[in-house]
């Protein structure tokens, strides 16, 4: 049986009932969204240049996204499978490593366009140079 959506109005609605369904019963997607609003308002705070705003804001959506993909695999293994198998806990490890792996490099990239502009408020409002 295949289900297809009859409209782009319906794709959108289901769309966001994913959206609602994650932030509803993914503890790890409300941090993440919560994480990526406020690295991307320190950002525009800090009046970063357009590109480095952008770049905070690819790299936090990525994090969601990995996040989003990490739920539809666990959820589909899940429904596979009830009985603990080597290939449904590595599915499992690696879609969650995606989620690591794009967390730990939104952290860079964050360290990087939002450390120096920190840095050299924190010197300021210490009286340093």
């Amino acid at each position: 049986m295949r289900f297809k959506a009859h409209s782009l109005f319906a794709s959108v609605r289901y769309a966001s009932a994913g959206i609602y369904f994650m932030l509803r019963t993914q503890r790890n997607m409300r941090v993440h969204t919560v994480s990526g609003f406020l690295a991307f308002g320190l950002a525009i705070w800090l009046r970063l240049p357009r590109l480095e705003l952008a770049a905070i804001a690819i790299v936090c959506s990525l994090v969601v996204i990995c996040e989003m993909f990490n739920t539809a695999i666990e959820n589909v293994v899940d429904l596979a499978t009830h009985r603990r198998h080597p290939l449904a806990k590595a599915a499992k490890d690696v879609a969650a490593a995606a989620v690591l792996a794009s967390a730990l490099n939104a952290v860079l990239v964050g360290v990087l366009l939002l450390g120096p502009p920190l840095w050299r408020l924190a010197i300021v409002a210490s009286g340093g140079h």
